[in-house]
């Protein structure tokens, strides 16, 4: 057989992120301050954030360079594999040839640490005591928990409650690591409060446990809040995952037709395509760029293009992007990363651009798919993962019907091995599908006060 992993050496690690706002045509609209909803500026977020990262985070320069303390901790894991899924492809019959790159190997389990240990050398560098963060299903919490240890900064998460329920040992993870975590909504803080006063069974979501970290981080001097996704400078962080893979497809002799990731907020999907996007910016190869979401969640392809808030409450910046409104709440899928009801303004602007693809696909169908990927390849995928698995299969099977043979790449962003309850209950047939109705959406963007974009 040839070769299945195409590996990278250590001294091979990238030393800067790409920046894709250097090569848009199209940069995306500033963000609103959410009082005046006139552009903020560096002073409007340095109650949250180092300054550091707002550099980063306005920046147009195409490249930024790693820190060297940085990049001796990604060493510990990075660069991460890449495989020829030469299972897969026999099991789907396929004429198609399909890779997938590997961050499961990380020590979250996830692509998250990427960005999570930057994000807390630069607090740590500016004499920062406290992180105050959010996460869906885990994987970010447990990023955040490992590189604030690494640094001495305490770690404050507010954990979506029906993953906080569903998946305990993830919590444990985050303690190990010295993170304190908290069910959200919570009664530790005015949003979570006034959430529970409206439904006091209330599930949870990403955009309610966003409210409550950046309240923690906005009333106590020595916090500052930290966010996994959505914004600029997370995703030019994740690049690193398709700069390797650039490399790694080089090596292979090959380059893909298509590249698929799953979506929550983007950094998933940025972190492998931005830097084969950067082809397609500038004149070179192309590549067919396919970002997937839940049909529970489905913002991109039955969202509005418009100001929204990236919290619940409306404490955030209001950011240029794909929504469902900020106050939808989204089904308790098992993929609780992906349960967000908007997308970073950079990925926005691109899908508005149709500069890359958006597909929504159910719970049903991901479980399938991630079965046939983990009996072929040996490795468990994380829902959130088998939403790129269920993309991948459908188009190798549209590329057999059309005669025709595809080099398809996904980012296989983590591992299962927390999720194993969500398998559990699909293997019995206790898993449904949620597809939002259109009168749901409708409600809830009606509730917007910002014109469509």
């Amino acid at each position: 057989m040839a070769q299945r992993k195409i590996t990278l050496q250590e001294s091979e690690i990238p030393t800067h992120w790409y920046n894709i706002l250097a090569d848009m045509p199209n940069k995306p609209l500033p963000p609103l301050h959410p009082g005046t909803h006139q552009p903020i500026g560096p002073d409007d977020l340095a109650p949250l954030f180092p300054m550091e990262l707002i550099k980063q985070e306005v920046s147009t320069e195409k490249w930024i360079e790693i820190p060297e303390e940085v990049r001796d901790i990604y060493s510990i894991w990075r660069p991460t594999p890449m495989y020829r899924a030469y299972g897969l492809e026999k099991a789907l019959g396929t004429k198609s040839k399909i890779y997938y790159k590997y961050e499961g190997v990380s020590p979250a389990g996830s692509h998250k640490p990427n960005t999570a240990v930057p994000q807390a050398y630069y607090n740590m560098k500016e004499g920062v005591k406290k992180i105050a963060t959010e996460t869906g299903a885990g994987q970010w919490g447990s990023a955040l928990s490992f590189a604030c240890k690494l640094f001495g900064i305490a770690c404050e998460v507010f954990m979506v409650k029906v993953s906080y329920e569903g998946k305990p040992y993830r919590k444990i993870m985050m303690n190990t690591w010295g993170g304190t975590v908290h069910a959200s909504p919570s009664t530790l803080t005015n949003a979570g409060k006034t959430v529970l006063e409206k439904d006091p069974n209330s599930p949870g979501s990403l955009g309610i446990a966003i409210s409550e970290a950046v309240e923690v981080a906005a009333m106590n001097a020595d916090t500052k809040y930290s966010l996994g996704s959505v914004l600029n400078h997370v995703l030019m962080h994740q690049t690193i995952i398709g700069l390797e893979a650039l490399k790694q497809m080089e090596k292979a002799g090959d380059y893909p037709d298509i590249i698929v990731a799953p979506f929550g907020g983007g950094s998933n999907f940025a972190g492998i395509t931005f830097p084969f996007l950067q082809h397609n910016l500038t004149g070179g190869k192309k590549v067919r760029a396919i970002a997937v979401e839940p049909t529970s969640c489905p913002k991109l392809t039955r969202g509005e293009f418009r100001y929204d808030f990236g919290d619940t409450v409306g404490m955030t910046p209001l950011i240029p992007m794909y929504t469902l409104g900020h106050n939808f709440i989204p089904s308790p899928i098992h993929a609780g990363g992906l349960r967000y009801h908007g997308a970073g303004a950079i990925v926005s602007q691109l899908l508005k651009d149709g500069i890359i693809e958006a597909d929504a696909i159910n719970q049903t169908e991901c479980f399938e798919s991630g079965l046939l990927f983990s009996g072929a390849e040996g490795i468990i995928p994380a829902p959130e993962a088998t939403h790129a698995i269920a993309e991948v299969i459908r188009q190798a099977k549209q590329a057999d019907k059309a005669g025709v043979s595809k080099t398809i790449l996904f980012n296989l962003c983590g591992h299962g091995h927390f999720d194993l309850g969500a398998y559990e209950n699909y293997l019995a047939g206790k898993i449904i599908d949620y597809e939002v109705a259109k009168e749901d959406i409708n409600a809830s963007l009606a509730e917007l006060d910002t014109p469509v974009i």
